[in-house]
């Protein structure tokens, strides 16, 4: 008898916790997010070992932008790793901070990722790797890529300055058919004079490039588009004076005037960037429920307020997030992938609302493991990384291409 309940108390415990587990996995996806009938998915079979990712039926696609990332080094080309060996950030509260370790990754086989790139920790300056992307990049026919920049001299704490790059990938892209927009980061000192600086530079050495993305308004002019991120670190009366035709040092109607972008992160947020002038919001964040903005449920009511305001909308899209290989102490933002129905559900969701563009975060940013570029499965005696078995490496890729197909057929529907 008593080896009868100790047996059904196992059973019950092994049942207990598949439920938890399956509960854990689906978190970020409800019933209401379903996949309707006659989207792409991966109802295909995954592609033998070995296989060649399948062309862009129609070519790339310039209404889906990705953002991308060129900080990554290695000791080949720089001297040493970059960014792969991130520091572990500490939480705020230094209570909290210190029941988690300190200190930075030791690259190649302990890298600041939760999975493992199929490169390698590669370096963003080596031509074969920026090659190997665009190829990445347009069999998943993604036609705008969004490079993170920094001014001249200027980087992030993990990495080095990298705007020496810029020639390289404009010239990579465009052997590609692929075009190159710029994700304004925040720096020291960023605001409405030194971003009116930033604009001059990149147009007067980078804009007659073939490869510079410029976006065709509705009045049918082609203006250079900027993203700006953490774009509310500023007052939106700085902004005005950029952005705002009658702004102290406006850039509107003149040579360097272009279409500039907002990161939506709060809600109240919406009515600072459009008293700011910007001509558009975007959401960034590939975390559904980290922000007002990257929740699915509100792109409806942001793509109300930005077209009664004649504002665009840029939902962004992501296969998950988790970064606790950085932050360690921040798991609850961890979004599963479940085998790409959460990239899916965020695809699915951008396309309800009929938006012109859709951006996808990211093509590369392994920290916070938002990467659609391929990773493979790595196993070592400290690490056991995340991969996307039971599917190949270009997963994601293929899933991008798809899609892509997909809302390049909804918009014809939608102007009809």
């Amino acid at each position: 008898m008593r080896r009868r309940r100790r047996r059904g108390g196992l059973a019950l415990l092994l049942a207990a916790l598949f439920v938890f587990g399956t509960v854990l996995a689906l978190r970020t996806l409800r019933a209401a997010d379903a996949l309707p009938a006659g989207a792409p998915g991966l109802a295909e079979p995954p592609a033998p070992p070995g296989a060649r990712e399948p062309a862009a039926g129609s070519g790339p696609s310039y209404d889906l932008h990705a953002f991308y990332y060129a900080w990554y080094g290695s000791p080949r080309f720089e001297g040493r790793y970059l960014h792969w060996d991130h520091a572990l950030v500490p939480h705020w509260d230094p209570k909290v901070s210190a029941s988690y370790p300190r200190g930075r990754h030791r690259p190649p086989d302990d890298i600041g990722s939760s999975f493992y790139p199929a490169l390698g920790p590669y370096s963003s300056r080596d031509p074969a790797v920026v090659d190997e992307h665009m190829g990445q990049l347009r069999a998943a026919a993604i036609g705008v890529l969004v490079l993170s920049w920094y001014p001249p001299g200027l980087a992030d704490d993990n990495g080095e300055p990298s705007d020496s790059l810029v020639p390289f990938i404009l010239d990579a892209a465009q052997r590609y058919a692929i075009k190159v927009a710029f994700h304004i980061q925040p720096y020291k000192g960023r605001d409405d004079h030194t971003v009116h600086e930033n604009i001059k530079y990149i147009v007067d050495k980078y804009g007659s490039h073939a490869a510079f993305y410029k976006y065709k308004t509705s009045t049918g002019r082609s203006l250079p588009l900027f993203y700006i991120y953490d774009s509310y670190l500023t007052p939106a009366e700085s902004w005005a004076n950029l952005l705002t035709p009658s702004g102290s040092h406006s850039l509107r109607n003149t040579a360097y005037d272009a279409v500039f972008i907002a990161l939506l992160v709060e809600e109240g947020h919406k009515k600072d960037i459009l008293s700011a002038g910007y001509d558009g919001m975007y959401t960034y964040f590939a975390s559904n429920g980290f922000s007002f903005g990257s929740s699915h449920q509100n792109w409806k009511a942001i793509k109300t307020f930005c077209d009664s305001n004649n504002l665009m909308f840029i939902p962004s899209v992501g296969p998950g997030y988790i970064d606790t290989s950085i932050r360690p102490w921040n798991n609850h933002n961890t979004r599963n992938r479940v085998n790409g129905k959460y990239y899916e559900t965020a695809l699915q969701a951008a396309l309800m609302v009929r938006p012109e563009i859709v951006s996808i975060t990211s093509f590369n940013e392994w920290h916070e493991g938002t990467q659609i570029e391929k990773a493979v499965p790595k196993k070592t005696l400290t690490r056991l990384y995340l991969d996307y078995l039971p599917h190949q490496p270009n997963m994601y890729l293929e899933l991008t291409r798809r899609w892509a197909e997909h809302f390049s057929r909804e918009k014809e529907q939608w102007l009809m």
